[in-house]
């Protein structure tokens, strides 16, 4: 079976799982839920199905499981925010909907990707100003600067700066790569590792300026792995890892913001934080505990009191995982970042058979990106990390994430073209 329909019969076990799952929702609703659910399943399988003719045509030797795996986890959202609020849905579905748009224009205006190397630097700077922009023009939320808000909608810049700082950092480590990799230990100096400097004081900085714990180990965390993927040399990583290491330790003691975030973290259940501050982790644990192996099932969990008072603070956003735990258990979970796994291996794979120095970097800085981003919601909200406000991609209810995440699988489809198409003419066989 050719790689193009692999991908379109990958699609059609994802329309299912959205039909059983409203169906799921709203029979915990209503007694009769008539065939709108098959007609949400079509419409879901009708956009799914664009997407991929749009790839047939332009991108067709891409890889044919990261439609599908992406596909799969917008479902798998959409049905939760369901579950949790049926306007949201709406809105999400919408967002979706605008995704897939910009997602082909993204494959449109980019068929050669290379062309990102050129604009490198003003990528670089429109990213960093992208990233101070809540600071200058938004609203605190929960102490820490993310979002920008212009009428009914919110606008998270960090979203579409990971992608612009990932291009900017793989551009410039393929031109640096040769002189670090020189010699038996790595070569130092102000000259070749300035932007590990910069990069390290951007993430530092937001931690005082923007308060967003997420965003800098997800940026931070993203240059270390296309440091190793360039240079092989441990040795940088370590480097790098120690001196965000002691930034965090010196700012989670000086920064109010910081050293709250952490004390929650570190101590939820303590009475005089439980009901306050560590009250929204705290719940997260309770409602993950509450769903054992199996979970409680669709629309099972408890979210709301009557009277309006909320037992779990913001389960559309920061607590979807809490609220997927619960209904779904362990087992449920475990299977969600499975999916994520499988898309991060794919991401990975395309950057290991991608010829080209910068195409290898992109393909393997946008994937680790975004298994951080992964680790960072999911790690904060199992309580591995402290707790910040990324959202899970594909999954949390918000249009700057989703929009990102389409441009993001669009770069790693472009890539992926190129490489297996050059791997098909030199007799090569990519899976």
């Amino acid at each position: 079976m050719s790689a193009r329909n692999r991908e379109l019969f990958g699609l059609i076990p994802v329309a299912l799982l959205v039909t059983g799952g409203f169906t799921a929702v709203l029979l915990t609703r209503r007694t009769n839920v008539h065939d709108v659910t098959v007609v949400y399943g079509l419409i879901f399988l009708g956009c799914c199905v664009f997407a991929h003719l749009f790839i047939r045509a332009r991108l067709p030797n891409a890889d044919p499981y990261l439609l599908p795996l992406v596909a799969l986890l917008a479902a798998f959202g959409l049905v939760m925010i369901y579950r949790i609020n049926e306007d949201l849905a709406r809105k999400q579905a919408q967002w979706f909907v605008f995704g897939l748009i910009l997602f082909c224009l993204t494959i449109v205006l980019l068929r050669d990707y290379r062309l990102l190397e050129r604009y490198r630097y003003t990528i670089a700077v429109g990213s960093l100003m992208l990233l101070l922009l809540p600071r200058l023009a938004g609203q605190a939320t929960n102490g820490a600067y993310l979002a920008i808000h212009a009428g009914p909608i919110d606008f998270q810049p960090a979203e579409f700066a990971k992608v612009g700082v990932i291009v900017f950092l793989a551009s410039y480590l393929r031109d640096v790569r040769e002189v670090l990799v020189q010699g038996r230990l790595p070569r130092i100096s102000l000259k070749h590792m300035g932007p590990l400097l910069v990069v390290w004081g951007a993430a530092m900085l937001m931690l005082i300026f923007i308060r967003d714990l997420g965003s800098s180990l997800m940026f931070f965390g993203g240059f270390l792995a296309l440091l190793y993927v360039a240079t092989g040399r441990l040795s940088l990583v370590g480097a790098g890892a120690g001196l965000f290491g002691l930034g965090a330790w010196f700012f989670s003691n000086h920064i109010q913001h910081v050293h709250s975030r952490v004390e929650i973290w570190l101590h939820p259940f303590r009475p005089d934080l439980v009901d306050d501050k560590g009250y929204q982790i705290a719940q997260g644990l309770f409602a993950q505990a509450d769903g054992g192996l199996f979970g409680k099932g669709f629309s099972q969990s408890l979210l709301e009191l009557p009277g309006g008072h909320t037992i779990l603070p913001a389960p559309h956003t920061d607590l979807i995982y809490a609220v997927i735990t619960d209904e779904l258990g362990l087992f449920g979970a475990s299977a969600l970042v499975l999916a994520y796994l499988l898309f991060v291996r794919r991401g990975f794979k395309t950057a290991m058979v991608s010829g080209d120095g910068f195409g290898k970097l992109l393909a393997a800085g946008l994937t680790a990106v975004f298994a951080l981003q992964v680790f960072v919601i999911v790690g904060g909200v199992t309580r591995v990390i402290p707790l910040t406000g990324v959202t899970l991609p594909f999954i949390s209810y918000g249009g700057s994430s989703i929009i990102a995440n389409f441009v993001l699988l669009a770069l790693l489809l472009v890539v992926s073209d190129s490489a297996r198409a050059r791997q098909e003419l030199t007799g090569g066989v990519v899976t």
